[in-house]
C-alpha cells in the first residue's frame, strides 16, 4: 500500500444547481450561493471552486472599490464555515464582448474587455486570499477555421497569459482544456497544449494545467494518460472529477457513473505519483441528473466522493508484485483478468 494521502475535496456552487436546460420547465426551485457554503463541510468538502461573478455578481457594473468590498464579504463568508477557495475563474463567456471569442478576439477592443475582465479576476481572487486562477478557453476557437488565424490566435494566448504573470508575480494560471462546446473546435484541446503554452510563458513554474475527465474523454482521449502526461512535467495543478456516455455534449456525470475501471485509472495515476500530498484538491464538476427532485441536491457530490474514495482503496490494495510480474511476462490477459476481477471483488 502507498503512503495513505489525506484527499481535499472540492466543488463549485454550480455543481448545486438549478434543475432546468434548453429543452423544458425547472424541476428544481434556485437555490442561493450564499447558503450553499453551510453545506460543504457536512457533504466532506473544504475547497470552493469560483468564477469571479460567482464571487461579485454583476462585476462588470461595479467600481474596484464595490467589488473587492463584495469579495471581503465572501472571504469572511468562507472563513465562518471553514472553507478555503481553490482557484478564481474569469467568466469569459456570457458577455457580448466575448461572443467571438475573448483573447482571441479578432476585435482589438473585445481583446482588451477580456484582459480588464481577467485582471479583475486576479483582485479578486487575491481579495478573497486565493492565488490560483483558472482558464477555461471556452470561446477561445472557431467555428469554421477560416474565421481566425490560427497561429496568430496562439500568440494571443500566450501574450495574455505573460500579462497575467506580469500583472501579479505570486499567482498561478491553471488552464484547463476542452477540445468543444461551445465553439466547435478550440485552440487548447488537451493538456499537451495547455503544457507547451506553460513552458513558453515567462514563467513556466506559475502555469499548470486542470484536467477534467469528460473534457480529455471528449477529445477522444483517457482521462489517465493526459493526467500522468501533466503529473510527468509537474503541471497537474487539479482535477475535476466527472464521467462521460461517449462522445456527445460535456455530460458532468457521476465520476465512475460511465465506465468504472476508467475512474479506476485515474485515482490509480493520482496515487501511484503522490498526488494531493502537496494539498491539491480532488476537485469533483458533477452536475445532478436533471430528472431529481428536491432542493439543494447533493447526492451526486456525495456519491461521487464515495466512489472516489472506495477506488482509492482499491488502488492501495492492488498487488503491485503480481501487476509487475504480468508486466514483465508481457502477459496482460492476465493483467487485465486481474484487474477486472479486483474491481468486482473476485478472488
Amino acid at each position: 500500500m502507498s503512503n495513505p494521502i489525506p484527499y481535499r475535496f472540492s466543488f463549485g456552487p454550480w455543481n448545486i444547481s438549478e434543475g432546468s436546460d434548453p429543452f423544458g420547465p425547472e424541476v428544481r426551485a434556485p437555490f442561493p450561493h450564499e447558503e450553499k457554503f453551510a453545506l460543504y463541510r457536512p457533504l466532506g468538502f473544504e475547497g470552493v471552486q469560483f468564477h469571479d461573478d460567482d464571487v461579485v455578481p454583476g462585476l462588470d457594473e461595479l467600481s474596484p472599490a464595490q467589488f473587492l468590498s463584495k469579495a471581503a464579504q465572501v472571504k469572511a463568508m468562507l472563513a465562518n464555515h471553514g472553507l478555503t477557495p481553490e482557484f478564481v475563474a474569469p467568466r469569459l463567456w456570457f458577455a457580448s464582448q466575448t461572443v467571438d471569442g475573448a483573447y482571441t478576439s479578432n476585435s482589438a477592443t473585445d481583446r482588451a474587455y477580456a484582459l480588464d475582465r481577467t485582471k479583475k479576476c486576479i483582485d479578486i481572487a487575491r481579495a478573497i486570499d486565493c492565488k490560483a486562477i483558472v482558464l477555461w478557453l471556452s470561446r477561445e476557437g472557431t467555428y469554421i477555421r477560416e474565421a481566425k488565424d490560427a497561429r496568430l490566435a496562439y500568440h494571443r494566448l500566450l501574450d495574455t497569459i505573460n500579462a497575467m504573470l506580469e500583472y501579479d508575480r505570486d499567482i498561478e494560471i491553471w488552464i484547463e482544456p476542452k477540445p468543444n462546446e461551445p465553439t466547435d473546435q478550440a485552440y487548447v484541446p488537451t493538456i499537451g497544449h495547455a503544457v507547451a503554452l506553460a513552458y513558453a510563458s515567462k514563467d513556466h513554474t506559475r502555469v499548470k494545467g486542470l484536467i477534467e475527465s469528460a473534457h480529455a474523454l471528449l477529445a477522444g482521449l483517457d482521462p489517465s494518460d493526459e493526467m500522468a502526461f501533466a503529473l510527468a512535467h509537474d503541471k497537474l495543478a487539479s482535477v475535476h472529477l466527472n464521467d462521460q456516455n461517449g462522445l456527445k455534449y460535456d455530460q458532468d456525470k457521476n465520476f465512475g457513473g460511465a465506465n468504472l475501471r476508467v475512474a479506476f485509472n485515474q485515482v490509480r495515476v493520482l496515487e501511484d505519483a503522490g498526488y494531493g500530498s502537496r494539498g491539491e484538491f480532488i476537485g469533483l464538476d458533477v452536475k445532478t441528473m436533471r430528472t431529481q427532485q428536491g432542493t439543494p441536491v447533493t447526492e451526486h457530490l456525495q456519491n461521487s466522493r464515495e466512489v472516489f474514495l472506495h477506488l482509492v482503496e482499491k488502488s492501495r490494495s492492488l498487488d503491485q508484485k503480481l501487476v509487475q510480474q504480468y508486466r514483465d511476462a508481457r502477459d496482460y490477459e492476465a493483467l487485465e483478468c486481474h484487474v477486472l476481477k479486483h474491481l468486482l471483488g473476485v478472488k
